[in-house]
């Protein structure tokens, strides 16, 4: 991953808010598909754990604030390849933060996963969860 020509997805740290992440998985969960959403639970939930140092913290903060942004590299609002961009992103994050994820984590974006997503299939989270 580090030889990927990626941002760098600190500077999108200012964008990440609580509130405006779970606006953006409501609003777009659906459309995202499962893949994305999972991703971006996966990096909240392990941002939200005591035990993630600092500057793992900073990373998923960065993730997350790209993938709030309404208009990125590809805007969201375009069929199919709107998220392609935002899934890099998250995907660098959880490369980035591997260490830091934890069964319990998994099983948090699992049962919130089920809430939006009431027919997943397991099959289609494999490399994620």
């Amino acid at each position: 991953m580090d030889n990927l020509n990626l941002p760098d997805f600190s500077k999108y740290n200012r964008n990440f808010s609580e509130s405006k992440f779970w606006d953006k998985l409501a609003a777009f969960a659906k459309s995202a598909g499962l893949k994305v959403m999972a991703s971006a639970l996966l990096l909240f939930y392990v941002l939200k754990s005591e035990a993630t140092p600092r500057a793992d913290k900073a990373k998923i903060i960065g993730a997350l604030g790209y993938f709030i942004l309404p208009v990125d590299l590809i805007p969201d609002f375009i069929p199919v390849a709107g998220f392609t961009d935002d899934l890099a992103a998250l995907t660098w994050g959880i490369w980035s933060v591997a260490k830091n994820i934890t069964p319990e984590i998994k099983a948090q974006t699992r049962v919130k996963l089920r809430e939006w997503f009431k027919e997943m299939d397991e099959e289609d989270l494999k490399g994620i969860l």
